[in-house]
């Protein structure tokens, strides 16, 4: 399991309150307190500059509870930006600047920084750039951090987040049971992917974001991968099978899963159309109130 956009995942930009930290502990309080409950290791991924908007005192007391044991932090860069439109030097000091809270409070676990993640999974448009971005990272003891589930959380989030502050809770309830719907059918058609590809299950990296409506769905969203007889490892665990020693050739722009990306490296055909789109009227709800505005 990972988390992106610690210490908090907003659809709006995060000011600095007391009632968005309360609201940002409680998310990240809920998420930690199931994957306990259940034994499960999990790395989140730190936005920098997240910690600085709702304040340091408060983004470090929210990460250093991902220092206990069993979990773990990432670099998900400086200010999440998109590395597609950053020079070499630019994507660099986002790496950099992106370890100034997490890096001490792994410092005081006697530990280090170890996995970084890109935003929107981009990795680098062209070959010269992404070969020097890995370049670097190595350098700088990073290993990038994959993943294989992707349920479109965000999308879900930015409806259900709006549903709740116009006290609409119909709607609220309709997005927690679509988005729990589409999780299921995401899982089992990434599990149909990889095992297209390499012909076994590979240990899957499920990538879900440190937001509201994960918070209060994370015990079913478990509860999908138990019903699937599935067990929990760490991420360390997961990258020892042997497709994540696969060679990263494939170079593009977009941020595909890596089951998308390995079927082009093993020239394998699938067609992306036929894997499950969010229900329509997920997006339209917060459309329709950005045109009543």
């Amino acid at each position: 399991m990972t988390v992106d956009d610690l210490p908090f995942a907003s659809p709006v930009p995060l000011v600095r309150n007391a009632a968005e930290a309360r609201r940002a502990e409680h998310v990240n309080n809920a998420i930690l307190d199931a994957f306990s409950r259940n034994h499960i290791p999990a790395t989140g991924f730190v936005i920098e500059q997240k910690v600085q908007e709702i304040g340091v005192p408060v983004g470090r007391k929210i990460l250093k509870r991902w220092t206990q044991p069993g979990f773990d932090l990432g670099n998900h860069l400086y200010s999440h930006p998109d590395v597609n439109d950053l020079s070499v030097e630019q994507i660099e000091r986002e790496i950099t600047d992106g370890e100034s809270t997490f890096r001490p409070l792994l410092k005081e676990k006697g530990r280090t920084p170890r996995f970084l993640r890109f935003p929107y999974n981009h990795t680098g448009d062209t070959r010269e750039k992404h070969d020097a971005i890995a370049a670097f990272m190595a350098e700088q003891g990073y290993r990038l951090a994959p993943c294989t589930i992707d349920n479109t959380d965000y999308e879900f989030n930015a409806t259900y987040t709006l549903a709740l502050e116009r006290n609409d809770d119909a709607t609220a309830a309709r997005v927690r049971f679509a988005y729990i719907a589409y999780t299921a059918a995401e899982i089992d058609w990434y599990t149909a992917l990889d095992k297209q590809v390499f012909g076994y299950e590979p240990p899957h990296i499920m990538l879900l974001h440190d937001s509201l409506l994960n918070a209060d769905t994370i015990a079913e969203v478990l509860a999908l991968f138990k019903e699937r007889g599935y067990r929990f490892v760490s991420l360390d665990e997961a990258l020892k099978d042997p497709v994540y020693s696969v060679p990263e050739t494939f170079i593009t722009r977009f941020g595909p899963m890596w089951g998308y990306r390995w079927a082009r490296e093993k020239q394998i055909k699938v067609d992306g159309r036929n894997e499950p789109d969010p229900p329509a009227w997920i997006g339209q709800y917060v459309k329709d109130r950005q045109t009543q505005q």
